[in-house]
């Protein structure tokens, strides 16, 4: 039997992280409230690309450990675990392959696309599917409140140069 209340998110609702992957990649995500995450890539395949309001599923699978999964309107489906303790991340991305031929397309921000990405997605091809599964270090997190717009408001290259040292930690 678990010591902790699996249902209760509360202590991962309204924070902020950024991680790097082995691989290089930069993410940041804000766990914005039960059921959306906000997030803006700094550097990968799709680095540029920032998202708001993304629908997912959050379950808390420790103390300090919870899973986050969603699908994205690219067809990209993604799958994490966040593990506050240790401070690291395990992430697995399934890429569609016009991800991968065609990255540059994703780039942006993703609620203006939603028509344009769709469109891509259905135009193909999906296969074969390019999957990542990498492990992160959390390089920062902060709490941030629940629903708080301000967080993920722009891309990723209109930060200031100090980001994210500049959030008066």
């Amino acid at each position: 039997m678990s010591t902790f209340d699996r249902k209760d998110l509360s202590y991962f609702l309204g924070k902020q992280l950024m991680f790097t992957y082995d691989n290089g990649w930069n993410y940041e995500l804000y766990i914005k409230n039960e059921q959306l995450v906000d997030y803006r890539i700094h550097y990968g395949i799709v680095g540029q690309k920032w998202v708001k309001n993304q629908p997912v599923s959050i379950a808390r699978i420790g103390e300090e450990i919870c899973k986050i999964s969603w699908t994205e309107p690219t067809g990209i489906n993604v799958g994490i675990v966040i593990n506050l303790q240790d401070n690291f991340y395990q992430g697995t991305i399934f890429f569609p392959r016009w991800v991968i031929n065609h990255p540059e397309r994703c780039k942006g921000f993703q609620n203006d696309q939603i028509a344009l990405m769709e469109f891509y997605r259905e135009a193909g091809p999906t296969y074969p599917i390019e999957i990542i599964d990498e492990f992160a270090n959390i390089t920062f997190i902060k709490d941030r409140g629940i629903n708080n717009e301000s967080v993920i408001a722009c891309a990723a290259s209109e930060l200031p140069a100090d980001f994210p040292h500049n959030l008066n930690l």
